[in-house]
């Protein structure tokens, strides 16, 4: 989807209100993991060089309640955020109202206010037009670059686009460049991993991209209700049974669109769960009773290396064990290995296995790594984003 960006609109002595995902996380008041920050970087400064503009950024930290917690207020990005920038920053106090507009108005070429928490006001999440207005008063043109809430539609970013000229960042347009990419005109074979918990909350995903798609990997806890559908035992594992006739309807699809489903063959199992559980490997495609599967096994990962080696399209969303526990992340790293040396376009999206590629330090071997989670997924299940769609051309 063609969306405009900040080099269709003229930004020259302009005040750009942008929208950014500084929903970053916190330990004491200080930043632990700057990448939506950084992501950000090349739009907030391709707007600072534009002669005569200034900056107006806002985003939501958190989920706050009405009470303003201080633990979620944006003046702790402050220095960062002057840091990252290598310019003057003003924290306002609020994000709408008389003091903030004036705090806007003063604002001089090349110097950033950053509004406070736009969540601190319920009016956000409800799209309320009265409150998108009263932002829009704080600029002469708006720039969404939140990836990260495309797929709600609150006030900051979708309401907004109704009182100001509006565009995307160059962030937001890379999001949508792959994603578009990927399920508009795939070139095959086009593999796409999908792991995580349950299988509840990505089925849309996988039938979304059933006539896109020439094999799936299914990893992770969710696969184990697939396993069980087909008459395997599972042990202790997790899995759905309320969507087992789920399952068996997307095999049933899949078997008969010629589209090959691998599922763990073996298995990494444990008693316990838990980070210092004693790690097994179970060389049958059947769970030993009284264990739970933690992770993926060597047989399986061989053959998801196989088909990663000839894939010319990858997506990749979702864990294939308990990453997070040392003694379980063997399968998600050779994994997140093998879509690093893939030759293909690869997309990675999704909060766990972001989290994963950067915690093996190969998101610059990777073609993009969405920084939205919930929108990534839903981009991939062919939802529409009601702030994508607002900056459509």
């Amino acid at each position: 989807m063609s969306v405009v960006t900040v080099k269709d609109l003229d930004l020259k002595n302009k005040k750009v209100l942008v929208r950014v995902d500084f929903n970053v996380p916190l330990k004491e008041g200080k930043i632990t993991d700057d990448t939506r920050m950084q992501r950000a970087l090349p739009t907030l400064k391709y707007i600072l060089e534009q002669e005569g503009s200034s900056l107006v950024v806002m985003s939501h930290l958190g989920r706050p309640s009405e009470a303003r917690e201080p633990r979620f207020s944006m003046k702790q990005l402050e220095a960062h955020l002057a840091e990252l920038t290598g310019c003057s920053v003003k924290t306002a106090g609020d994000c709408v109202g008389p003091e903030v507009e004036s705090m806007a108005r003063e604002l001089k070429a090349g110097e950033i206010l950053l509004l406070e928490n736009t969540r601190y006001h319920k009016e956000e999440k409800k799209n309320d037009p009265g409150f998108a207005e009263k932002l829009a008063k704080l600029g002469d043109v708006y720039v969404n670059d939140a990836f990260g809430t495309a797929h709600r539609a609150h006030a900051s970013t979708e309401g907004i686009t109704k009182f100001l000229p509006s565009c995307a960042g160059f962030l937001m347009e890379k999001e949508c460049l792959f994603f578009d990419k990927v399920l508009e005109a795939p070139e095959k074979p086009f593999v796409a991993i999908i792991g995580g918990a349950k299988v509840s909350s990505k089925i849309a995903v996988l039938e979304s991209m059933l006539d896109k798609c020439s094999t799936f990997v299914i990893g992770g806890g969710m696969a184990y209700t697939f396993l069980k559908v087909q008459g395997h035992k599972i042990g202790d594992s997790l899995f759905e049974e309320d969507f087992m006739d789920t399952a068996q309807s997307f095999l049933d699809k899949a078997e008969k669109a010629g589209v090959e489903v691998i599922l763990p063959m073996d298995h990494v199992v444990a008693s316990t769960f838990g980070e210092d559980a004693v790690p097994e490997t179970a060389d049958s495609i059947d769970v030993p009773e009284g264990k739970l599967a933690m992770d993926i096994g060597p047989k399986t990962i061989a053959a998801i290396k196989s088909r990663i080696e000839n894939a010319k399209t990858l997506v990749w969303n979702g864990p294939m064990g308990v990453f997070e526990f040392d003694n379980f992340a063997r399968g998600t790293l050779e994994v997140a290995q093998f879509v690093a040396a893939c030759k293909g376009t690869t997309v990675v999206g999704g909060g766990d296995s972001v989290a994963a590629v950067n915690k093996f330090k190969l998101a610059e071997k990777i073609d993009h790594v969405s920084t939205g989670g919930g929108a990534s997924l839903e981009y991939l299940e062919g939802k529409a984003l009601p702030g994508v769609i607002a900056l459509r051309k």
